[in-house]
């Protein structure tokens, strides 16, 4: 549970130190969807319609069947995943910035809904990991190890399980699983127990200290509902969150799966997590 750790380096001498001084967001649309493709065939299909209308008994049964088909397409919803591109994250951590204005996460540096590991190997085989910060009056560490061997940055967020052990204890249903493959918490039902925050296997939870309720990353449902892409992909400086939808074949994330070996976090607890991560060290838990 990363919660306390170093400010991140890098800064510019003279800008603010605080990261979220410097964030705007664009309101970057989604990777053209599924539905992109569908519309111009379901147009095409309009039109051989408009066609064989007129074609007689042959035409009324091939009518059927592209009417048939475009209500198959029409009824395709889809499954939102995420993706992690670990050799391209260089730690500046504009992306838990972004989280934290954009969805009123509170300030303090031990809650968030995304976050950004460091992982440090040494010669000796031991590995340091630490969380970093992102607020100015966090003191930096200063890493003093020769026998470094590698070191890398690894985002975290909520795994938005196909089999979501937080769905399963919640005692009220407060949090559930849309249709379209996101995790969310009801506010106005969650009763501030606590059971989901224990039984996450990746500590993305955490009770919000004003509502007294459960919260955590929701793939910043309310802008992809709009069409938009979440906060923390539109800041990242190198694309190393990628965001999309699974079924279609325009989806950047489908690409990045067909493209990559692909880790993710803790597979043998079978909860099947949608966030997908490449070059994933061994290392990382």
């Amino acid at each position: 549970m990363p919660r306390s750790g170093i400010e991140g380096q890098g800064s510019a001498e003279g800008r603010s130190r605080d990261p979220r001084g410097e964030i705007s967001l664009l309101a970057v649309p989604l990777p053209a969807p599924a539905g992109g493709r569908i519309v111009n065939r379901r147009r095409f299909l309009k039109d051989l319609m408009t066609c064989v209308v007129s074609g007689g008994l042959f035409g009324g049964t091939l009518l059927k069947g592209v009417a048939r088909a475009s209500a198959i397409e029409a009824g395709k919803k889809p499954l939102y995943g995420f993706g992690v591109q670990v050799d391209k994250c260089i730690g500046c951590v504009r992306c838990v910035a972004a989280c934290k204005n954009e969805n009123n996460v509170p300030k303090e540096p031990f809650f968030f809904r995304t976050w950004v590991e460091r992982y440090i190997i040494k010669q000796d085989g031991g590995t340091i990991v630490e969380a970093i910060g992102i607020l100015p009056h966090q003191e930096a560490e200063v890493i003093t190890e020769k026998n470094v061997l590698r070191s890398f940055n690894v985002p975290k967020l909520c795994n938005q399980c196909a089999h979501p052990p937080c769905v399963q204890v919640c005692p009220v249903g407060a949090t559930f699983s849309t249709e379209d493959g996101v995790v969310l918490v009801n506010n106005k039902t969650c009763v501030g127990c606590r059971y989901c925050i224990q039984a996450c296997p990746y500590g993305a939870r955490y009770l919000h200290p004003e509502t007294h309720t459960a919260d955590k990353c929701t793939f910043c449902y309310h802008r992809i509902k709009k069409g938009l892409l979440p906060a923390c992909v539109e800041v990242c400086p190198t694309q190393a969150r990628l965001f999309g939808d699974l079924k279609s074949h325009a989806s950047p994330l489908t690409r990045f799966k067909r493209m990559n070996k692909i880790h993710v976090l803790k597979p043998g607890l079978n909860t099947e997590p949608k966030v997908y991560y490449s070059s994933l060290d061994g290392e990382v838990r």
